[in-house]
């Protein structure tokens, strides 16, 4: 059976192109099919891939998709793999990297364990968008990590709402609306808890609301979340994933559900520094200070 796998990199670097070369000809070398897309080709410039276009159907009977870059590289190649349901094997190139399975210094044990199938594969969820304007849908999108609604110029004033009934009204920077994966992304930083990624729920995060209660919330992956523009209000906009953007006038109305598609991450096996607890990820990632501990006394 022919494997075929998917290589994209962010080629602004060139540690991430030297890479991409590395793990191509390594792939080819082990007689598995590779593609590129055809907006990183040139960069890249390597012998042996298939030269294929930068939209769904590069993806198409992929084995699994090898990212090489930082989270920002992989939600863009999110875009891409989702549709298919093809895995996506993160490399970091980045600065905390926290969907990524694999750093750069494992580069080559993680291309042996794609290529001797040393991999389990999960699903992330992600969330579905409906924007509406006037009873009109003005966007239909989806996110893996989070979507925001936030102000433009001045303060946004809307009305969060939690199935069907309403929660609070906020004068605000914006609200966040995040995946248990996007907990440790733009959430985090606007104070919301972390969230282990096998944990099915949804976030809403205000930033730096103006209001008594304007708590961080975890509800029910089944609930489904609004956020309102009031009318004769400042209007905002729309981010998916810090990726896709859309202009919200006043008034607009903004809803999120869980998405009816998720994710799928590749997790290797034998990899010394990949395939850890997602406990041992928040230590590493954040250099979190665990000196002292002493574990669990045993018997």
């Amino acid at each position: 059976m022919n494997r075929t796998v998917l290589v994209t990199a962010h080629t602004g670097r060139g540690a991430a192109i030297e890479s991409a070369r590395l793990v191509i000809d390594r792939l080819v070398e082990a007689g598995l099919s590779v593609r590129v897309l055809d907006v990183e080709a040139d960069d890249i410039g390597c012998l042996g891939a298939d030269v294929v276009v930068n939209e769904p159907s590069a993806a198409k009977d992929v084995e699994v998709m090898i990212v090489l870059g930082g989270d920002g590289s992989l939600l863009r190649s999110a875009e891409l793999a989702r549709p298919t349901g093809t895995p996506l094997l993160g490399v970091n190139l980045g600065h905390v990297g926290f969907l990524a399975e694999a750093e750069v210094a494992d580069l080559a044990a993680a291309v042996d364990s794609v290529v001797a199938g040393r991999y389990d594969v999960e699903e992330r969820m992600t969330i579905d968008v409906l924007a509406r304007q006037n009873g009109q849908v003005i966007a239909d999108t989806w996110a893996l990590n989070e979507i925001t609604v936030e102000k433009q110029e001045r303060m946004l004033e809307v009305v969060a709402e939690i199935d069907g009934r309403p929660l609070s009204r906020w004068g605000c920077d914006g609200v966040i609306c995040a995946t248990p994966t996007g907990s440790t992304a733009y959430a985090f930083s606007a104070g919301g808890p972390v969230v282990w990624p096998e944990v099915e729920a949804m976030l809403m995060v205000p930033i730096s609301a103006h209001a008594l209660f304007a708590r961080p919330l975890v509800v029910s992956p089944r609930s489904t979340l609004a956020v309102e523009i009031l009318p004769d209000t400042p209007g905002g906009v729309l981010w998916c994933d810090g990726r896709r953007r859309f202009d919200l006038p006043s008034g607009a109305r903004v809803e999120v559900r869980r998405g009816t598609e998720p994710v799928r991450l590749a997790r290797l096996h034998g990899v010394e520094s990949t395939g850890a607890p997602f406990t041992d990820r928040l230590v590493a990632k954040f250099e979190l200070p665990v000196q002292g501990w002493r574990g669990r006394v045993r018997p």
